[in-house]
């Protein structure tokens, strides 16, 4: 006998597969409650003593962002559980840069139909991603919105609290001509520019599961799909230290337009691109797209993940703390005089 659809049903919501989907990943977002975390999975709204976190008194930094295109890729090589760690992630990294450590995360995630599997594995991936960053998973929202998305669409997109000490807060003020830029890598495009990398792939008849060469051995799904990196554990304990005077998170926009944001307005950088080695995908794109290298640097982030600002003096000591805990960073420029302005060389 088949099953009569409601008038919600008809219209393309189901109801009973969104609390299916949501109830599927209860254990994995209760896996992620730190101290702090006030209640349960359900609830209205999350909540959060700041006190049993040990953060009474400080600064809080937030931070909104979202996965993009790079769920479309995901979707079609059917590997959506790191499109939720790459949110957690970006989003962690976001706040670091000013000196915060996550507290709590909640999420976005809208679809024309409702998958439960599908769900289930970007919120496995959220609640990965949370733990291994100590943060709590407090709450988000899944939606059913036939009409606004695309059938076997989805975007996901989240948001995080964080909190800095007042006087380990980073601004840039610290910055000052002299400092080295010190560079950590990154996994690969992380969560931007796939929109360009979806065209070169699409236009030049490249499948997802081909292993060409020039990725050594990988498929093109894995060198796109590469989980966008924390930097919380390596950058961390530097932080702590205060050998760290600013730093930037290397998104859309590349080094040209992420830099700025955190440099003085006297100052300026001289970048050596070459200073440091990039994963094989940007050249495989590049080269296959024909993108030049002064667009290519604006739209990917060519391998530089996270950027440091480090007084000339503590160089040798960072670059020991990060090889002492298996981390290698390049020494990519330095801060000049200047206009906020960036020289990639």
């Amino acid at each position: 006998m088949t099953e009569k659809l409601s008038a919600y049903g008809k219209a393309g919501v189901d109801i009973d597969a969104k609390y299916r989907a949501v109830q599927g990943a209860t254990e994995a977002i209760r896996s992620t409650f730190t101290p702090g975390v006030l209640g349960d999975v359900g609830l209205f709204g999350g909540l959060f003593d700041p006190r049993a976190a040990g953060v009474a008194g400080d600064y809080l930094v937030a931070s909104t962002d979202g996965v993009g295109t790079k769920v479309k890729v995901a979707r079609q090589a059917g590997r959506l559980g790191g499109v939720g760690a790459d949110l957690v992630n970006h989003c962690v990294n976001d706040i670091l840069v000013q000196g915060a450590r996550p507290l709590f995360f909640m999420d976005y995630i809208a679809v024309a139909r409702m998958v439960p599997e599908d769900v289930q594995q970007v919120i496995a991936g959220l609640a990965g991603a949370c733990r291994e960053n100590h943060c709590a998973l407090l709450g988000g929202e899944t939606a059913e919105m036939p009409g606004v998305y695309v059938e076997g669409e989805m975007d996901v997109a989240g948001t995080i609290v964080g909190a800095v000490q007042p006087q380990k807060l980073l601004d840039g003020a610290r910055i000052e001509v002299g400092d080295r830029l010190l560079a950590l890598q990154s996994s690969g495009l992380h969560t931007n520019g796939f929109s360009l990398a979806r065209r070169i792939v699409d236009e030049c008849g490249i499948e997802l599961d081909a292993r060409p060469d020039a990725l050594a051995g990988a498929s093109v799904a894995e060198a796109l799909l590469a989980v966008h990196r924390s930097y919380l554990g390596e950058v961390w304990p530097l932080l702590e230290r205060d050998l760290v005077h600013g730093m930037a998170h290397i998104t859309g926009g590349g080094l040209p337009d992420n830099l700025p944001r955190v440099l003085p307005a006297a100052c300026g950088v001289t970048i050596e691109t070459a200073a440091m080695p990039r994963p094989q995908i940007f050249d495989f794109l590049v080269e296959n797209g024909r993108v030049e290298l002064a667009e290519a640097h604006r739209v990917f982030n060519m391998g530089f993940g996270m950027v440091m600002f480090v007084a000339a003096g503590d160089v040798e000591t960072v670059l020991g703390d990060l090889a002492a805990r298996g981390e290698v960073a390049y020494e990519i420029g330095q801060v000049r005089p200047g206009d906020r302005d960036v020289e990639l060389r």
